[in-house]
């Protein structure tokens, strides 16, 4: 008789690409993990060649990304994360059981997301009211790659350990 082991469930991570500046890290921690990475966007993006990172371009219209990535995450949550900063969709993305991490490596949380929706709501009406006066988000630093890094690997491994 042989030990046959359970096939380990493949995690999924879906990239929000069009303003992702951590692409590249995705690529090496979902090497580690043997993990399949979406990466979505309106254009195409340059992507490795590799078998389990896939390009997915969606038409131009408004939030047709998030909609694929939403879709997408009900169908392979709870093995999914989700590489966004894109409040509505990681409220989303968190409704269908995924992890969800922004580029700077804070995770979006249930706990969390409720005070970010309403911070987002407060933050359009400031901007509304500005006529386009005001700055955007600040540069992305050194120490934001390195805390996403670390936010992923621990994310990854957390979600390997409860799904396996």
């Amino acid at each position: 008789m042989t030990d046959i082991q359970p096939a380990m469930a493949v995690i999924t991570i879906l990239v929000d690409a069009d303003a992702c500046p951590v692409k590249d890290e995705v690529y090496r921690v979902a090497e580690r993990f043997r993990a399949e990475v979406r990466v979505v966007s309106n254009s195409p993006f340059r992507i490795p060649d590799h078998p389990r990172v896939k390009r997915v371009v969606v038409d131009d219209s408004f939030d047709a990304a998030d909609d694929w990535i939403a879709e997408e995450a009900v169908r392979v949550s709870p093995k999914c994360v989700i590489i966004t900063g894109d409040i509505p969709l990681a409220d989303r993305s968190l409704k269908a059981g995924a992890r969800v991490l922004k580029h700077n490596g804070d995770e979006f949380t249930h706990a969390s997301i409720g005070s970010a929706l309403a911070t987002r709501a407060i933050m359009e009406d400031l901007r509304a009211g500005m006529d386009g006066i005001g700055g955007g988000p600040k540069p992305f630093s050194k120490a934001d790659r390195s805390k996403f890094l670390q936010s992923l690997d621990r994310v990854m491994g957390a979600v390997a350990r409860q799904h396996p």
